[in-house]
């Protein structure tokens, strides 16, 4: 996978993310908010159990019985507002989603914790959430969602960096799995992302160690006309939304989607109006 700096022109990362998947930003995030950043999200991982609770035994090992994960993340540190609004990471999402007319919303943010002896998990698409809309028109579907990955401590690959299948998501047989073996660890240093696409397979890494956790933040866009993982509206309350900017609270399933000039209905109107 390529590295660039951030600030580098955002039409060389959209190549590089057209030809392999993914590409890795150095020093996406300051110092300052990744420290601010990181200490509340260690704070609040303290008392969060590792492992899924849902009694699905899928979900159980997707989401790793030595993993942490929990999403609000708004609720814990205002740096997740300014991820929101960050204009570089703006940029880089209305060129990979421009086919929605530039209208999409977030998907999900939450800390990804993978914790000591956590097994590699599958590799898999993000686009898969919604699968039927990615089986019916793959090789040519859209471009669904496109993610970022925040290293907030040093990331390795005995620590469990996320693995990538650089080109998978040029493969014609969306039926092919990859082997292990395809896959390369991004690894980073704190402060550094790994931004890539909905179609390219990657997973969580073995957390090969005894001692350390894998402290990253994810987060992730999907265009408007699809439902995101993450029920923000339900999550984050009027009183901590209402001041923010218009892109904020779209982001947030606080405004309503109009494809216009695409083709395609309104959607998430309040008495057939639409609404910010």
């Amino acid at each position: 996978m390529k590295r660039f700096q951030r600030g580098h022109d955002v039409e060389g990362l959209l190549s590089a993310i057209e030809d392999t998947g993914a590409v890795i930003v150095t020093e996406f995030l300051p110092d300052s908010a990744l420290i601010q950043l990181r200490g509340a999200i260690k704070g609040r991982a303290e008392s969060v159990k590792a492992g899924a609770e849902d009694g699905i035994n899928f979900w159980e090992k997707f989401h790793g019985a030595q993993t942490k994960r929990f999403t609000g993340i708004g609720l814990t540190s205002e740096v997740f507002f300014d991820l929101l609004e960050d204009d570089y990471l703006a940029c880089l999402a209305d060129q990979l989603l421009g086919d929605s007319g530039h209208q999409y919303w977030m998907n999900t943010c939450q800390a990804m914790i993978i914790g000591p002896g956590e097994a590699a998990q599958v590799l898999h698409r993000d686009g898969d959430n919604w699968s039927n809309v990615m089986a019916r028109t793959w090789p040519n579907c859209p471009e669904l969602t496109v993610s970022l990955i925040l290293a907030l401590e040093d990331v390795d690959e005995v620590v469990g960096a996320t693995r990538v299948v650089p080109g998978s998501h040029r493969w014609t047989d969306y039926e092919r799995s990859p082997e292990p073996a395809e896959s390369i660890p991004a690894t980073l240093l704190a402060g550094d992302a790994l931004i890539y696409n909905g179609r390219v397979f990657h997973g969580g890494g073995a957390n090969q160690t005894v001692d350390r956790w894998r402290w990253a933040l994810h987060l992730s866009f999907v265009v408007g006309w699809l439902t995101p993982e993450e029920a923000a509206s339900q999550i984050y309350p009027a009183s901590l939304i209402e001041h923010r900017s218009p892109r904020v609270k779209r982001l947030l399933g606080m405004s309503s989607f109009n494809p216009y000039p695409g083709r395609g209905g309104r959607l998430w109107l309040k008495d057939f109006a639409e609404w910010i």
